[in-house]
């Protein structure tokens, strides 16, 4: 089944998406990578995260003066967020877009939260761009470009395979 979901998210537009489903992403999305996670947990976040979409991605961007131009963006590993995952769903957001499998304590948070996990294909990254209108905004800068939280306004962003859904069913299994 696909499924097309304006950002912030609402729980009743997760329920009936199961694992295996396709979704596409339209409003604004969140880069966060490692050291983003950790600093939310450390300092809560910058933005408003409730109903908030999540991206393991660490994008290219071009700095021209005082703007930025998105030229690449793509899934990272999402196992590595795996230490500061369940805390971050906690805090509200509701999708977590990445590559690869998660462990069984997201998919616990997933439940918890009413919250998915879904995939980019690696590879795509160029493909992916496409679906970026603006960036937004961009926090935490002193991480590191790939580590930095980047807001992204996105129109029909994917497609991305539910890999993990709210109802504990996952496609690693």
């Amino acid at each position: 089944m696909e499924k097309r979901l304006n950002v912030p998210i609402k729980d009743e537009n997760l329920d009936e998406i199961k694992a295996g489903d396709v979704v596409y992403l339209t409003g604004n999305i969140l880069t966060a990578r490692d050291q983003a996670h950790k600093r939310l947990i450390e300092q809560g976040a910058p933005l408003d995260i409730e109903g908030a979409v999540l991206f393991h991605a660490g994008p290219i961007i071009a700095k021209n003066d005082d703007d930025y131009q998105m030229v690449a963006i793509g899934p990272t590993t999402s196992m590595r967020m795996n230490p500061y995952q369940s805390e971050v769903l906690d805090m509200g957001p509701k999708i977590v877009i990445g590559k690869g499998g998660m462990d069984d304590t997201v998919r616990e948070a997933l439940i918890r939260n009413n919250a998915l996990y879904v995939v980019a294909t690696g590879g795509c990254a160029a493909l992916y761009v496409d679906a970026v209108e603006k960036i937004e905004s961009v926090d935490w800068l002193d991480l590191g470009m790939p580590e930095a939280m980047w807001n992204l306004k996105v129109k029909d962003f994917g497609p991305l395979i539910v890999a993990m859904d709210s109802h504990g069913n996952s496609l690693y299994d």
